[in-house]
């Protein structure tokens, strides 16, 4: 009850309807403009759908300059697991490694996989098509949304969001366990934290020694959104819109990042773990220290404004066919049918 009140009044836990109903409006008015409801299937023309959440991961990850992608490989939910396991060898994946839905949404069934084990069980239990990705030591990860026009060769940098991995403090007395229940935060996950069977619970911290609890930057795993927009610079600009060139037909969207210092990280010197399209947040918006609920809700609608903009140069001017509207909603209602699932089986 204390944790459901906690999420009821930090809007940041709030459902995605809270951020987008409030902006339909906006959107029917696009689709009126562009007399279509699927014109923003136009703003990527290189993503299924322009990257509504339909689209394969391993495909979109194949379209990033290959410098900065991880080793990975995709596992069809019908495939034998001893070809997955040869595949994972002849690609050089050790263990731990990261495992996710080749279609996936928020964190659903993330999760570092550190045994051969536990990695087949894994495989049996979830007949889904997933990712299996090189685990990343990298001390840092960020989310960069970034669009482009497409008769500019220079884009913008809109969000940059630094994201902070959920940690415990020690206190030299209380156990792992005791700690994750004081700490407000902490224990709003702790029904996913307790799935992990290698955390030592009765484990006692030193005081003030830290302990990450999870290495995966997505909301739903713990990890806190803050806003790094002090941190755009015109190097990193330099290096998004390099990296956009090279990404056939992507024009809007969010790049997750994984690196070991700012100073890297301005270099280029990063691993890209996920390209995101259309259904990409500047994930900024998510922390409600320095951005209100309001504010928030503008940021999004700002941000559909560039994407209405991208959309119909694409289509009237580039040519860029929309997809048809009856196999789109089809295809939604399977997808919306898929993630519902996803939700079941992540608890």
């Amino acid at each position: 009850m204390k944790n459901k009140f906690y999420k009821l009044i930090h809007w940041e836990y709030w459902p995605m309807l809270m951020f987008y109903m409030p902006n339909i409006p906006l959107a029917l008015y696009y689709a009126i403009r562009t007399k279509s409801f699927v014109f923003y299937t136009a703003t990527n023309p290189g993503l299924k759908n322009a990257g509504i959440g339909s689209e394969s991961k391993f495909n979109t990850l194949q379209m990033i300059p290959r410098k900065y992608v991880p080793k990975s490989i995709l596992h069809r939910k019908n495939q034998d697991i001893k070809i997955t396991l040869q595949e994972i060898n002849n690609r050089g994946i050790s263990f731990p490694l990261i495992i996710k839905p080749d279609v996936g949404f928020r964190g659903l069934l993330v999760k570092k996989i550190k045994t051969k084990t536990s990695l087949i069980n894994h495989l049996k239990k979830y007949s889904i098509d997933f990712i299996i990705q090189q685990f990343m030591s990298h001390e840092y990860e960020c989310g960069i949304f970034y669009y482009r026009y497409p008769y500019h060769k220079k884009g913008t940098i809109s969000s940059l969001t630094l994201k902070k991995f959920l940690s415990i403090k020690g206190d030299g007395k209380s156990s792992l366990l005791e700690l994750v229940h004081k700490d407000k935060r902490a224990s709003i996950y702790y029904s996913t934290l307790k799935e992990d069977t290698t955390i030592d619970w009765n484990l006692i911290l030193e005081k003030n020694s830290v302990k990450k609890l999870s290495s995966i930057g997505n909301h739903s795993k713990g990890t806190q959104f803050i806003n790094g927009n002090h941190l755009i610079n015109k190097k990193i600009e330099t290096i998004l819109d390099s990296i956009s060139h090279q990404i056939d037909g992507w024009y809007y969207g969010r790049l997750d990042i994984k690196y070991n210092s700012l100073r890297e990280l301005y270099e280029g010197n990063f691993m890209i773990v996920e390209i995101n399209g259309i259904l990409a947040e500047p994930g900024n918006i998510y922390d409600a220290n320095k951005i209100n609920y309001f504010k928030a809700l503008k940021i999004i609608r700002d941000h559909w404004k560039h994407l209405f903009k991208i959309a119909r140069y694409n289509n009237q001017i580039s040519g860029v066919k929309l997809t048809k509207t009856l196999p789109f909603v089809k295809e939604m209602i399977q997808l919306q049918k898929y993630s519902t699932g996803l939700q079941k089986i992540d608890k």
